[in-house]
């Protein structure tokens, strides 16, 4: 087979690195306090650069992951602002509140497949022998990622290329309009998990009352109207633009129902599902619905942020944030003593102030070192304001609490209290 080369390729060489836990998170209080460190939950949220990411992860899942969605940067070479901005007029973006989301610009493309080719080698690893991985890509550098995947996964073990169409305003004049995105679908086996009847979906009305006028309709062969049919290899739905209950803001999300038609078809209930280009967590959200188990990273904690409001929003099951030891996170203290007030099952923010507030959250009991996450609250997508209060019950208060608090631009501060 031809194989993709280039001056800098270089063979996977796994980097030495380790994970840490910093935050358990416990939606609204589900399923604290904690009995020990041995009971910590199993979906992960990540931050840090996924390639030591996924090194670190060897040693435990090295062929034990069932499915890895993959959306990495297009190759694109554009910087994506993310929107933080509520009740904002959508037809007018010079007036929409901005902050930094990710950059997805590179100096050739030689750089571009250096980050990506190491990285579809470790998901390839990370894979089990009945996994699958859906890469998600367009024009600008889907046709390399095609090369490199049958090198790594073999050209035997391509399964589809489906194309995920959709409308939208467009600004060229001097081509057709590009409005799809191409998903390369490897299995690692022979052996892979594909089921059929979690996606099928009605027939076209047009197509019933065909069958049902000719008896000679589709030469003779009658399918099973009632029961559906399994989607052809191109998908439409809407872009996040036009879903509001949806959108987050931040840039490139993609829709649940494109991630749930993936996770339905190639994996279980109870499988574990992983994403390494989590961006705003719809692979998480998805997976934490179809009842499957997680592992997702980003390098941005924006993302990480994101993703993690997701989760607490739609009330999904305990969760643990950890990073790769190289990654940072900055948590300034607050210095607003006497700010917080106790009452008999709740946290008030009392006069604390935070200008642009996005979330906040309470560990009742804390030990100065892993923040247990026992409440919080989540700024509304849409325009209604952050909750200033936090229910918590009263046994869980221990001689010290720790409120966190995150702006809109993803900057954290923290304080300090004595409990009740």
């Amino acid at each position: 087979m031809p194989t993709l080369n280039w001056e800098s390729k270089k063979e996977l060489t796994p980097l030495p690195a380790s994970l840490e836990t910093f935050n358990v998170v416990y939606p609204h209080g589900y399923g604290y306090p904690p009995s020990g460190p041995e009971s910590l939950p199993q979906d992960r949220v990540i931050l840090g650069d996924n390639l030591p990411v996924m090194s670190a992860l060897l040693p435990c899942y090295e062929g034990k992951i069932d499915l890895i969605y993959a959306d990495p940067p297009f190759f694109t070479n554009r910087q994506y602002s993310a929107r933080v901005g509520r009740g904002e007029d959508s037809r007018r973006p010079q007036d929409w509140h901005l902050t930094e989301g990710y950059t997805d610009d590179w100096p050739d493309l030689d750089v571009y497949l250096d980050m990506l080719y190491p990285r579809l080698q470790m998901m390839h690893r990370l894979l089990a022998q009945d996994g699958t991985l859906y890469l998600h890509l367009d024009w600008h550098a889907n046709s390399y990622a095609r090369v490199l995947l049958d090198e790594i996964f073999g050209p035997d073990r391509l399964l589809n290329e489906i194309i995920w169409t959709y409308h939208g305003p467009s600004p060229i004049r001097s081509a057709f309009n590009r409005k799809h995105d191409t998903i390369l679908v490897y299995t690692k086996g022979k052996g892979y998990t594909f089921n059929a009847d979690a996606v099928r979906q009605p027939y076209n009305p047009n197509t019933i009352k065909t069958f049902a006028s000719s008896p000679k309709a589709g030469f003779g062969k009658v399918p099973d109207l009632e029961r559906g049919k399994v989607p052809e290899d191109w998908w439409y739905f809407p872009v996040i633009a036009r879903l509001h209950n949806e959108r987050t803001g931040y840039p490139t999300q993609k829709p649940e129902a494109l991630l749930a038609r993936i996770i339905l078809a190639s994996s279980n209930p109870g499988d574990l599902v992983a994403d390494f280009f989590c961006g705003s967590g719809t692979t998480a959200v998805a997976a934490e619905r179809l009842g499957r188990h997680y592992i997702v990273s980003d390098i941005n904690w924006l993302a990480v942020h994101t993703t993690r409001k997701r989760l607490i929003s739609i009330n999904a099951n305990p969760f643990v944030l950890q990073k790769e030891l190289n990654a940072e996170i900055n948590i300034r203290n607050l210095d607003q003593p006497n700010s917080i007030e106790f009452k008999d099952e709740s946290i008030s923010l009392g006069s604390a102030i935070v200008p642009d507030l996005d979330y906040w959250e309470v560990d009742p009991s804390w030990d100065g070192e892993l923040f247990y996450s026992a409440g919080q609250a989540v700024r509304p997508l849409k325009k209604e304001p952050i909750g200033q209060e936090i229910q918590l019950s009263p046994s869980s208060l221990g001689n010290l609490c720790c409120i966190r608090f995150v702006n809109v631009n993803g900057e954290q501060q923290q304080v300090v209290e004595k409990g009740i």
